[in-house]
This record gives structure tokens, sequence and C-alpha cells, in this order.
């Protein structure tokens, strides 16, 4: 696989991490990275950390792994449904693809799906 155009070694392990799933996509946002799987953004990477996109249907697995959640503001007590995924299961291919895999489910459940306008094809990518 060719190297993933201007994104750093540890968003190009995940992109290819993730391969299984489908078309990785990784986008820039708020000085990290939003993680699509075909048209499903399902992950975060930020502060050289992957965060899946969680709830009730998977959240008891980031409780287990004492994970934590994703807090965007040190300074506040705001955090989002994206949990962090341990370093164990970001190396591990099988691991790695089954959280994915739930991730992306939490994502459809709650409509994070890029849609786009009839008549119109999908943005190039």
């Amino acid at each position: 696989m060719k190297k993933i155009a201007e994104v750093d070694d540890f968003v190009e392990h995940v992109c290819l991490m993730l391969a299984p799933l489908g078309e990785v996509r990784p986008k820039r946002m708020f000085g990290g990275y939003g993680i699509y799987v075909d048209d499903v953004f399902m992950a975060i990477i930020a502060y050289d950390t992957l965060w899946f996109k969680v709830d009730d249907g998977n959240v008891e697995d980031y409780r287990e792994a004492q994970s934590r959640p994703f807090k965007p503001w040190e300074d506040r007590d705001t955090v989002m449904s994206y949990w962090e995924v341990p370093a164990d299961v970001v190396d591990d291919r099988v691991a790695i693809v089954a959280w994915g895999g739930k991730a992306i489910a939490a994502a459809r459940r709650s409509g994070t799906v890029r849609k786009t306008r009839p008549g119109k094809p999908p943005a190039r990518r």
C-alpha cells in the first residue's frame, strides 16, 4: 500500500490496521484526524491516541479495559462518545478489526454516516 499523503506514521498504522473493514480515509480536523471507514465517521486520532465511537452496545468493552472517554478540552468537563482504544488492541490485527467493527456499528446507530445529495456522486477521495 502506498503511503497516505500528509499523515503521520501512527495515522497510517491505524488506517492499515482498519483496512479489512472497508475503505479507510483519514481527514484532518481540529489538530487531529477523523477516521472514516467507507462513509462512516467511526474514530478520532488526537493527542497521539486512537479513540473509537462508543455507545451502549460497546461501552462495556472500554470500561473493562479501564479506558477513558475522549475529552477534547482539558480545562472543561466536556466528554464525547469516543473512548480510548487500549494500546494492545491498536497493535493486534484481529482485535482492532473486532473493536473497529463495533465502533462502526455504534456510529451507524448514532447517525454519523456521511450522506450525499440525490443525483450527486460521492465526493472524490
